[in-house]
């Protein structure tokens, strides 16, 4: 109880971070790196790293470590350097954010400077109901799975339908198996490597089902999760009808059309007793929602700019809380430069000085492309990295970024895949170029050619 008492002494936090992930550890241990010892990390679950500790293959920290680890050895790393030197609260929901203004004197009788507080409201077994106030806040919340509700599959509501993320869960933290029988919808990168682990588990993976003609997943996991181990894997085809009454029997699959049409005459059935959905991530915002925070509705995640600052004044978000990553080294970059931003806000208040008048300029998709990341450019006085995702599979086409007619900076690619986050990144000289609105754009080689 040392732990609670010490956190419930402290009223009012510098930053307060919701999410023990690997985004709002990496925004902590920054943040404290700058000289902020006053924070706060609230994690819903029993323990730190968020969906890290379930995924136990490697694949992780290559660019963050330059090494390869597994998901919990990635977390216990973050999770080493903030024991002793940051306070966190577990088994802790957030239950609400108020990001009204409310101005505060200083806590210190000798500052005459008034404070923009936000209060986050917590609901937890060890504290009760608290509401604490703090500064800055980061928003580190991960994202969730879609599930079958969001498919609308024809069919009875057995047992044995489960997201790949909780049968992952399942297996590897719980210590159970799903079924002996199984069928995947959807080739996400969580579906991919689970048609893998289930397979070495000794349950027979009869088929992976992914309704468009390419893999929503990595390159590396369609090979080393799929291919190598031989399970069969049909693009353009969907499941039609879910059988069982009280326990999943199997599924019927079609062939769908270039409009993702069903083809009835395409339907053959396929025995199993357990269905993997793996249909896709979405950011985890329903606070920020209610919260008056401003979404892009293509990514569902707050609308950001380069320092991964939200609509709301002292409010940042990273990682996947913003939008799905491929890698979680880049989830930790978010969550680095957020811990940053922070700092220098806090240093703001407490140095009485207003920050600089924002440049607010719009970086916009263009065609073929479905999203960027950051939505708003502040500053041209620092390289910035414009993440993006393509609407459909291309090859040999070109990444134009322009500003009305100048072009900043244009990138062959031999092929590009709406499952493989694209990244670019600009510098100070190529930002000065810009003149009202940034355009992410991919082009075909026979469009720049004409």
């Amino acid at each position: 109880m040392k732990k609670a008492e010490k956190i419930l002494k402290i009223k009012r936090w510098d930053i307060v971070i919701v999410g023990g992930g690997p985004a709002g550890l990496a925004a902590a241990l920054q943040a404290h790196t700058r000289g902020i010892e006053n924070i706060l990390v609230i994690e819903r679950d029993i323990h730190l790293g968020g969906i890290l500790q379930q995924c136990i293959h490697n694949g992780f920290g290559l660019h963050h470590f330059k090494e390869e680890l597994t998901g919990p050895e990635y977390a216990q790393r973050f999770i080493d350097e903030i024991e002793g030197k940051i306070d966190y609260l577990l088994d802790a929901m957030v239950v609400d954010l108020d990001l009204q203004e409310h101005d505060f004197q200083g806590v210190d009788d000798s500052e005459n400077l008034r404070e923009k507080i936000k209060k986050v409201s917590v609901m937890s077994p060890e504290l009760g109901y608290q509401v604490f106030e703090t500064r800055s806040l980061i928003l580190a919340t991960g994202c969730r799975e879609r599930t079958r509700g969001a498919l609308l599959i024809p069919g009875t509501r057995p047992a044995g339908i489960f997201t790949a993320g909780s049968v992952q869960r399942f297996v590897n933290i719980e210590g159970y198996l799903p079924g002996k029988k199984a069928v995947i919808l959807g080739s996400g990168d969580i579906g991919l490597i689970m048609a893998r682990r289930l397979t070495l588990e000794g349950i027979d993976v009869k088929l992976i089902c992914e309704i468009m003609p390419y893999s929503s997943g990595l390159t590396r996991n369609i090979v080393q999760c799929v291919e190598n181990f031989n399970i069969p894997i049909k693009y353009n085809h969907t499941i039609s009808q879910i059988h069982g009454r009280h326990r999943v029997e199997g599924v019927s699959v079609c062939e769908v059309d270039a409009e993702r049409r069903i083809k009835p005459e395409t339907e053959f059935f396929v025995e199993c007793d357990t269905l993997l959905l793996s249909v896709g991530l979405i950011p985890e915002n329903e606070i920020s929602l209610s919260s008056g925070i401003l979404m892009d509705p293509m990514t569902s995640g707050p609308l950001i700019n380069e320092s991964m600052a939200s609509s709301i004044e002292g409010v940042f978000a990273c990682g996947n809380a913003v939008h799905v990553h491929d890698l979680v080294d880049f989830v930790s970059e978010e969550g680095i430069k957020a811990g940053d931003a922070a700092a220098d806000y806090i240093a703001s208040m407490k140095n009485g000085k207003k920050e600089s008048e924002a440049l607010r300029i719009p970086i916009r998709a263009g065609s073929r492309v479905r999203y960027v990341v950051p939505q708003f450019l502040d500053t041209k006085k620092k390289n910035i990295k414009l993440f993006f995702r393509v609407t459909e599979e291309i090859k040999n086409c070109y990444i134009n970024i322009e500003s009305h007619t100048e072009q900043l900076r244009s990138l062959k690619k031999r092929i590009v895949k709406p499952g493989e986050m694209l990244q670019v990144e600009l510098s100070p000289e190529q930002l000065l170029k810009v003149q009202g609105d940034l355009t992410v754009s991919i082009d075909l080689a026979q469009e720049v050619m004409d």
